[in-house]
């Protein structure tokens, strides 16, 4: 079971910005995974989106996947082990 903190957004707010609920909360998780703040997972998963989905979302906004030096690593790792099954 997971946890969830609600934050108040004033009508008005909603009506301003001509979004839903569901499109403001996925411009909150763009946001902050563009920042760093959050991870590629979280910020995917805070939208609602699958995997692919949310990746092309992200490349329709010219915002770049962060895929460090470790991440390659662990996935090179993965991969190594798969390939000798």
């Amino acid at each position: 079971m997971s946890d969830s903190v609600m934050i108040e957004v004033p009508r008005e707010v909603l009506h301003a910005t001509r979004m839903t609920a569901a499109e403001l909360r996925t411009e909150l998780a763009i946001t902050l995974f563009q920042r760093g703040k959050l991870s590629f997972g979280k910020a995917r998963e805070m939208t609602g989106l699958h995997f692919w989905a949310f990746q092309q979302l992200l490349g329709s906004r010219d915002i770049p996947i962060h895929y460090d030096h470790d991440e390659y690593e662990a996935d090179l790792e993965i991969l190594n082990r798969l390939s000798k099954q």
